[in-house]
């Protein structure tokens, strides 16, 4: 097996996700772009330990009588990043989720970091008129009962 195209191939993937990462506005493109960058060192993983290293080490091939199979580690690491990359995916959704709830925008060049408002909801929620109904209209005569004071 020639690694050179794999390699290649992966090495545009990871610049893809690269420039995904440094150049969009969208948090859920750039979880997108991180994703393809993982993708991309799985593949580097998988094709470095399919490459024959028995060469490169002195071992005798293993066809040979008596030779030992090298470890696939590179698969093991495959599989880890793989969970790694799962339970990344969960949690970057469920902040990106929980962002647009607050702020009601996703485009990371909008949201600030430096300032907590917390429970503010989007603008359209904030917006809304207040509450109509009876509850609204009649004067509170005292605190509810079982309030503490």
């Amino acid at each position: 097996m020639r690694p050179a195209i794999p390699y290649v191939v992966a090495a545009l993937l990871f610049g893809l996700g690269v420039y995904g990462v440094l150049h969009r506005r969208n948090a859920v493109l750039v979880l997108m772009a991180v994703e393809l960058m993982l993708n991309a060192v799985n593949l580097l993983l998988v094709t470095a330990d399919a490459a024959p290293l028995h060469a490169a080490l002195g071992h005798p091939p293993p066809g040979v009588e008596g030779a030992a199979p090298l470890p696939l580690t590179g698969q093991a690491f495959t599989l880890f990043v793989i969970v790694i990359a799962a339970a990344e995916v969960g949690v970057g959704l469920a902040i990106v989720l929980q962002l647009y709830r607050l702020r009601g925008t996703v485009a990371i060049d909008d949201v600030r970091l430096d300032a907590h408002t917390p429970d503010a909801g989007p603008q359209a929620i904030v917006a809304a008129p207040a509450l109509t109904g009876s509850a609204a209209t009649t004067p509170s005569t005292g605190p509810a009962p079982g309030a503490d004071r």
